[in-house]
């Protein structure tokens, strides 16, 4: 009991330490000679850090990870608007949208063979989980669990199952897209439909160009508008209540951003560039707190079924996307 109290409370002066070595670096390149501090965290090892603490420790302070991190990816994603034209960020992400619908769609129905009728999961764990996939990981999740009146453990292991996998892909994937030659849209287009959640899908993204990061951002902030016609298709298949349908809101601010940075800001070009800029060290950050939510705790919740139906769902959307975007 006492060594559990010692670890715990060394733990948590590891994890505020690290967060402010973090931060501190990350805006490191305000300061003159500064810049070859913060060039040393990136998406990825900020997310490891995060990752090594949560097994090592287990994780800290559980309640601010949970609000940092999705609000601190909201304000960041807006931010990144002021650092995007309109015009060039929709003619970017025009194939991907094309192929929104079908990759939606087509990713419940997989989802539900693998999961619900190959593995008997759960059905609602297996429709969480094939929501997540297709739109945007968590978002999605937490907005279909209240309409098809799903229980807190379901939810838990849904979200596990997710969080793990996009983990893991912002890892993945910018090394698999430098593999296989991938150029910046083809990589922008394919995370955004393969990466569950939308931090990592910009994380990688901004991992592998200001291109890919432009598509990236532009495509998933367009299927994430999916989240309110299928919690309304979800309720009708569930027999749910679609008044609990919750709308993200944050697009449509980033919206706002890509607007006031095309049609006002483009006479000073360097404010929306600052914003931008220190939107996407805020993204970085966003990564340690995600990171640091992956303990082993998490990782033991999900289970076998539940993560295999993730993983073989995943390989599916990531190979189909890939002959897509290359056919």
């Amino acid at each position: 009991m006492v060594q559990g109290l010692q670890l715990k409370s060394t733990g948590a002066k590891v994890y505020v330490g690290a967060l402010v070595v973090l931060t501190l670096m990350l805006l490191a390149d305000y300061l003159p000679g500064g810049d070859s501090l913060a060039v040393l965290i990136t998406p990825p090892v900020a997310l490891f850090a995060g990752l090594a603490y949560a097994l090592v420790f287990g994780e800290a302070f559980p309640a601010f990870n949970k609000k940092a991190s999705k609000y601190l990816l909201q304000y960041s994603v807006v931010g990144l608007g002021f650092g995007m034209n309109l015009h060039t960020s929709l003619a970017s992400g025009r194939e991907g949208m094309q192929f929104t619908v079908l990759s939606v769609v087509g990713t419940l129905i997989v989802g539900m063979l693998i999961g619900y009728k190959l593995l008997k999961c759960d059905r609602n764990i297996s429709y969480l989980i094939s929501s997540g996939t297709a739109i945007c990981g968590g978002s999605a999740i937490a907005a279909v669990a209240p309409v098809i009146k799903a229980k807190d453990s379901e939810i838990s292991v849904a979200l596990a199952t997710i969080f793990i996998l996009n983990a893991l892909a912002l890892f993945i994937f910018p090394v698999v897209g430098h593999c296989l030659g991938l150029d910046q849209h083809q990589f922008g287009t394919w995370a955004a439909i393969a990466i569950h959640d939308t931090s990592s899908v910009v994380g990688a993204g901004a991992a592998y160009g200001e291109e890919a990061l432009r598509v990236a951002t532009t495509v998933k902030l367009t299927r994430a508008l999916w989240i309110i016609p299928m919690a309304l298709i979800s309720a009708v298949l569930f027999k749910g209540d679609g008044r609990k349908v919750s709308i993200p809101w944050f697009i449509l601010f980033f919206v706002g951003a890509l607007v006031a940075n095309t049609y006002l800001l483009d006479s000073v070009p360097a404010v929306g560039d600052a914003i931008a800029g220190f939107a996407r060290k805020m993204l970085i950050l966003t990564m340690f707190f995600i990171g640091g939510s992956l303990s082993r705790d998490v990782i033991r919740r999900v289970g076998f079924r539940p993560m295999l139906q993730g993983v073989l769902l995943w390989v599916v959307v990531s190979v189909t996307t890939l002959i897509y975007i290359l056919w």
